[in-house]
């Protein structure tokens, strides 16, 4: 274990008393899909040790832990951005903590910008693979040998067997499902008409400003990982309509609605 970790490790072992097997990270206006969990523990981050904070509207600082259908489960409600300020390592705290408390699997939400013409806003996008333009990496540095390897092999990142039984759930509730690649990029800026040409040119089908660090993470730490964005802005055409950050919190809210039913049905084909 690493020494940063330790005293949050060792605070949050004193109040969570069971074995955690799923960890979620719930994205920007995404937090109330805290609801579909039984809660047993709520625990606002800053009364956790040597954890970050999160200082973004629509992010709540709350670790809370409980079960769904039957499932013990994690969930971070509220993440952490590089362009707050803090460094890759401090992004990547929630995940080496899920991994250190016994979650071998990790879901990651996320409000993105769709790059991809055939999406609309309001669409949620099952993540098949990412391209990383953060210009960072938490993996730099000395490697985490009790973590994983020091190149870590990324050829599968998003789990088939998790995303083939979201994409079975999608379809049994006629919600139609996109797929895609998700960029990550820095922010905090949104993007200007250029580049976003340059994102679907490069392969991506939605862009967002996190997601990407936490996955680099999880894999070098064994787990599984499935993520979905919701699309809450589009980024096509010679004409991009303006975006406020309130204005993709409301979408991501609306949507939201519709990934939690999801995802409490995908819990459930587990038993």
């Amino acid at each position: 274990m690493s020494n940063e970790i330790k005293s949050t490790i060792t605070y949050l072992k004193k109040k969570i008393k069971t074995t955690p097997e799923y960890a979620l990270i719930l994205g920007s206006g995404l937090g109330n899909l805290s609801k579909i969990a039984d809660i047993e523990i709520e625990i606002p981050y800053n009364e956790i040790p040597d954890f970050p904070q999160s200082t973004v509207a629509g992010h709540k600082g709350k670790l809370l832990c409980g079960t769904l259908y039957g499932k013990t489960v994690i969930i971070f409600q509220g993440r952490f951005h590089y362009y707050e300020g803090y460094s890759m390592n401090e992004v990547a705290i929630p995940v080496r903590v899920a991994k250190q408390l016994g979650a071998d699997k990790l879901i990651v939400t996320n409000a993105a910008g769709g790059v991809n013409p055939g999406f609309e806003v309001g669409d949620l996008m099952l993540i098949t693979d990412h391209i990383n333009q953060m210009g960072d990496n938490p993996l730099i540095g000395p490697n985490r040998d009790e973590e994983g390897p020091r190149f870590p092999d990324f050829s599968n990142v998003y789990s088939e067997e998790m995303n083939r039984r979201f994409m079975e759930i999608a379809n049994a509730e006629f919600v139609p499902l996109k797929t895609g690649v998700y960029v990550s990029v820095t922010g905090p800026t949104f993007e200007t008409p250029a580049e976003y040409k340059y994102l679907r040119v490069i392969g991506g089908d939605a862009v967002g400003m996190s997601t990407v660090p936490e996955v680099i993470t999880a894999i070098h730490n064994g787990m599984q990982v499935m993520g979905i964005s919701v699309i809450t802005d589009m980024g096509v055409g010679e004409i991009i309509q303006p975006i406020t950050h309130e204005e993709v919190q409301q979408i991501a809210n609306k949507s939201g609605e519709l990934l939690a039913g999801l995802l409490a049905k995908w819990f459930k084909s587990l038993n």
